[in-house]
């Protein structure tokens, strides 16, 4: 298989890093090989060890180039983490020779990008919402459009300058170059919305290990980013101190029997329940599980909500939330997360992939297939990792090279 038909998506996460890899053909992408490994150097998606992260990936990456029976060498990595920051911003340019260039539109999204930010955080995406050309709103593409004034409306994701750095280190610890880091809450978007939501209005929900990754369509564009410190790690330890069990067992009684809602629960069901130090298993009704999951649960959807209303587009999301992730699986969510944002909601898994989809048909694995995906629509561009401090020779080059082309 040739580099160039191959593609890397890895989701460097709280509780799981997942390597999922892609073959580009005229028809899409198909699923050729998938890793996974438990994560150990992260908390709430951010690095906290750099050695633990390296052999998780490493144990990963081995597991998906066997499967896939090649060789990965770069991949298009995650971020996530409540320092993730998002803001909308807009920029004005003046178009020279009458019609609407490549260059120009360059120009008019680092003007929308000449914003002051603080020197400990870095600029991850600048998506534009809608171009602007003499006053005609609700351009996709403006390239080639006749005009003398070309304005932008953009969204800018920020990140922690560190939390960047150490997620590129990690990767190239374990010998992978870095094609691009993304927003994984956009990957996830790409692999579990769909057109008409997007454009009618739409939040996702992406309930990870460590944090709860809010993203909001209306429009075909994005209007807002946020995350919420919780996730399922956090309901995986209520139940291990909860039910006195170890955290290993808690998260396989989460996964198999948890519910988000007590009354959905019979009373008579029961539960085996491993004990700590060696003694016998317990015998538990599943209602007392499920009334530790609820609180919990409905904790991180109402702080959801509450991200919700303070990003002003929650009258905007006219086709409901979509609740996607490892956490999004349990039993009950559904019927809770209704209750409380007051919107119709589903549980998504990833969709528009071929090949091995029966693998991947899980929401945990929407952020990895989300990443493969975003690498096959910039499949054959130019790449620029953001990171401050990497390449800054070549980038002012770069810089300079345009400013002499601008004016010549």
């Amino acid at each position: 298989m040739a580099k160039s038909e191959m593609i890397v998506g890895l989701d460097i996460g709280t509780t799981k890093i997942c390597a999922v890899v892609g073959e580009v053909d005229g028809e899409g992408v198909n699923i050729v090989g998938i890793g996974t490994s438990p994560s150990t150097g992260l908390r709430k998606g951010v690095v906290v060890n750099i050695e633990q992260t390296v052999q998780s990936i490493k144990r990963a990456l081995e597991e998906a180039e066997l499967m896939a029976g090649c060789e990965i060498r770069s991949v298009y990595a995650g971020i996530a983490g409540s320092h993730i920051k998002g803001f909308n911003s807009h920029g004005v340019i003046a178009v020279k020779g009458g019609e609407v260039t490549a260059r120009d539109i360059e120009r008019v999204l680092d003007a929308a990008k000449a914003v002051a930010i603080p020197l400990d955080r870095e600029v991850i995406h600048i998506l534009p919402q809608e171009y602007i050309v003499d006053d005609q709103t609700g351009i996709i593409d403006p390239l080639g459009m006749a005009g003398v004034r070309l304005e932008v409306k953009v969204h800018i994701v920020t990140g922690a300058v560190t939390s960047a750095q150490n997620i590129v280190k990690s990767c190239h610890k374990s010998g992978l170059d870095v094609e691009d880091i993304v927003l994984e809450a956009l990957a996830s978007s790409k692999a579990v919305l769909t057109d008409e939501e997007r454009e009618i209005g739409v939040a996702l929900v992406d309930i990870g290990g460590g944090t709860s990754d809010i993203i909001i369509f209306h429009g075909n564009s994005i209007k807002h980013t946020g995350a919420v410190p919780l996730g399922g790690a956090n309901l995986t330890n209520d139940i291990a101190f909860g039910l006195r069990t170890p955290t290993q067992a808690a998260e396989r009684i989460k996964v198999r029997y948890g519910c988000a809602l007590a009354e959905l629960v019979h009373e008579d069901d029961i539960i085996e329940v491993p004990s700590v130090g060696g003694r016998e298993p317990r015998r538990l009704s599943r209602q007392v599980l499920a009334e530790i999951c609820e609180p919990r649960m409905e904790e991180m959807l109402m702080l959801v909500d509450q991200e919700l209303v303070r990003s002003g587009y929650k009258h905007l999301i006219g086709a409901g939330v979509v609740l996607t992730g490892g956490a999004s699986r349990i039993e009950g969510i559904q019927e809770l997360s209704e209750r409380i944002f007051n919107l119709p909601t589903r549980t998504a898994s990833p969709m528009g992939v071929g090949g091995l989809r029966d693998v991947v048909d899980n929401p945990m694995y929407a952020t990895a297939v989300g990443l493969l995906l975003y690498g096959a629509e910039q499949h054959g561009q130019e790449h620029r990792i953001r990171i401050r401090d990497t390449n800054v020779f070549h980038t002012i080059l770069s810089r300079m090279k345009k400013w002499f082309a601008d004016i010549s």
